[in-house]
């Protein structure tokens, strides 16, 4: 029975018709006409690879005017630097609550100042603390004020006491 099916395989395989098959023309492209050896020489220049020289911006090395650096043993530390177009920036930081292990935090305050492209002079003032970075500007956006009826609510809500039960017993850890 399998050699049945092999052959009527095989049969119908050799009576197919292939004439809906379209043809492949193979057109050799590696082959090329006769070139004089002078052009050969020129296409063989012209594939070389060359080098371009990238774009360089001639612009004054803009110097250092100031710059101060100063690390102390108990962590504090001071640096500051101003450059001949205007940049200046300084920064001084200290461990908070030192030698208290539960309580010690790394701040950091200073500011910087550069002229925008428009012209205008920006200086921003930080502090960076236990309490996230906290910058001042004058170009800086303000917060809208917060409505009455929710400054009446918070308010009211500092006036409550604590909760008589800890609240960290609702919350599940997978």
């Amino acid at each position: 029975m399998k050699y049945i099916i092999i052959v009527a395989t095989l049969v119908s395989v050799g009576l197919a018709d292939v004439s809906s098959f379209q043809q492949f023309q193979h057109q050799p492209n590696y082959l090329q006409q006769v070139q004089p050896i002078n052009s050969l020489y020129a296409k063989q220049q012209q594939l070389q690879p060359t080098y371009q020289q990238q774009t360089v911006h001639n612009t004054e090395p803009i110097p250092i005017v100031n710059q101060e650096q100063v690390i102390n043993p108990d962590g504090s530390y001071k640096w500051s630097y101003e450059t001949g177009n205007g940049i200046s920036a300084e920064e001084q930081g200290y461990i908070k609550n030192q030698g208290i292990p539960e309580q010690e935090a790394q701040t950091a305050q200073g500011q910087y100042q550069y002229t925008a492209p428009d012209g205008q002079v920006i200086h921003v003032q930080y502090l960076a603390d236990e309490n996230g970075f906290q910058p001042q500007g004058a170009h800086l956006p303000t917060a809208p004020p917060v409505p009455a009826e929710i400054q009446k609510a918070l308010d009211f809500l500092a006036t409550l006491p604590p909760p008589a039960h800890d609240t960290r017993e609702y919350i599940r850890h997978p």
